[in-house]
């Protein structure tokens, strides 16, 4: 498994995420994030430190959001000419695939603090369900989209998210009659096949870049750090196209402009700067997250809408961390930081408070914290029990509400 550690990102995550890859050597990677824009906060794009540290979080959205259309998407076969060889049409490939690009913008708020960050989506429906990364909307207290050839922005909403694979589908709000992008079966596309990266490169927005090459590998597993937790994603197609901050989320298209896959991290030594070699996440692992996601079946990875809020930074508490720390507990989600203002905050957990159960549910790391609250909604009361610095136990009811994260 390949190393990709996000720049800026949080000591405990990016150790995490430290495992060396046994089909290459370990080499420094950087998420293709959207390009971020903060003084008060640090990451290149989608949520960072704005809730739990080390568990996975869906994109927080203002309502809830019901998806109209429950018919499943399906993919087509990849075109004859795609597959040919032949040399790219970059202007047509632009012409074609542009028009069912979209710019996501998404807005950040802590405390006092605030950033912005912008990727990339793909339409998939007329009335603007849109495909893009988890780590694009994740933590975002709003988003907004810009559709090419359209004035002004519109908001839209998260129906759904599977953050182990990095996959979102957001909705775009009064919207109708949008092109949609034709999405290809990926199990044909083979190393060597002509392909585009397409994206908000730089998160500019504007008409989208378009960079060419060709399929260098297939089924690539790699360790991304930078988002909420490091997410190991697997079976994922690698390119040489060139790709930049505020491309994730769009399309890797082939010489018909089909979409075939998705970008989602990229290698590089600097947060803002491009990459030559990137990962894609293929059209054959999102599109079922999708239809689950327009189906409305909720899994053990697939969240719908938000979930409740809590507001803390955590991270796995260890025995050693615990002795640094001069801290009583030995295991559970260590809070490292309080949202002013969240249900962490009216409960009275503080720095080095360390959470040990909620509702019942034992909590031995960060993560775990993360997957207990994934199972609950903004309103619903949970039972939360937390040790102080000193190791007194307190036992408290909390009403979790809507937020950046967890």
């Amino acid at each position: 498994m390949s190393e990709i550690n996000e720049l800026n990102v949080d000591p405990a995550a990016a150790a995490a995420a430290s495992q060396p890859s046994p089909k290459r050597p370990p080499s420094l990677f950087a998420r293709v994030l959207g390009v971020f824009v903060s003084a008060a906060l640090i990451g290149v794009g989608g949520a960072y430190s704005l809730g739990v540290i080390g568990a996975s979080a869906s994109g927080a959205a203002t309502k809830t959001t019901t998806v109209s259309q429950t018919a499943p998407l399906s993919a087509v076969p990849q075109s004859a000419s795609a597959t040919s060889g032949a040399a790219l049409d970059a202007q047509g490939l632009a012409a074609k695939v542009d028009p069912a690009i979209v710019d996501v913008n998404t807005i950040f708020v802590s405390g006092n603090a605030s950033g912005q960050a912008a990727g990339t989506g793909i339409i998939l429906t007329s009335n603007g369900e849109v495909l893009t990364n988890n780590h694009v909307v994740e933590g975002a207290t709003s988003i907004s989209v810009q559709i090419h050839g359209r004035p002004g922005s519109y908001a839209a909403q998260v129906l759904g998210v599977d953050p182990t694979a990095d996959v979102a589908l957001i909705q775009v709000e009064n919207v109708s009659g949008l092109p949609t992008a034709t999405l290809a079966d990926s199990s044909t596309v083979t190393v060597g096949e002509p392909v585009a990266a397409i994206g908000n490169a730089g998160g500019v927005g504007g008409t989208p870049s378009l960079n060419t090459g060709a399929v260098v590998a297939l089924d690539q597993s790699i360790t991304a750090a930078g988002g909420a937790t490091p997410e190991h994603l697997t079976n994922l197609i690698e390119s040489n196209a060139v790709i930049a901050p505020g491309d994730s989320g769009g399309p890797l298209v082939n010489a018909a402009g089909q979409v075939i896959g998705m970008t989602t991290a990229g290698q590089s030594s600097s947060r803002s700067s491009a990459s030559a070699i990137g990962f894609a996440i293929p059209t054959d692992r999102a599109l079922p997250i999708v239809n689950q996601v327009r189906a409305g079946q909720a899994s053990s990875t697939v969240i719908l809408g938000q979930v409740g809020y809590l507001g803390v930074r955590v991270t796995d508490l260890s025995s050693a961390l615990a002795r640094q720390l001069g801290l009583a507990a030995g295991v559970g989600a260590l809070v490292t930081g309080v949202i002013n203002g969240s249900p962490a905050a009216a409960a009275g957990l503080g720095r080095y408070a360390v959470i040990t159960r909620v509702a019942g549910s034992t909590v031995t790391s960060a993560g775990a914290l993360g997957d207990v609250l994934h199972g609950y909604k903004p309103g619903d009361q949970v039972q939360l029990t937390w040790l102080d610095p000193s190791g007194a136990s307190h036992v408290t009811m909390v009403t979790l509400t809507t937020g950046p994260a967890i």
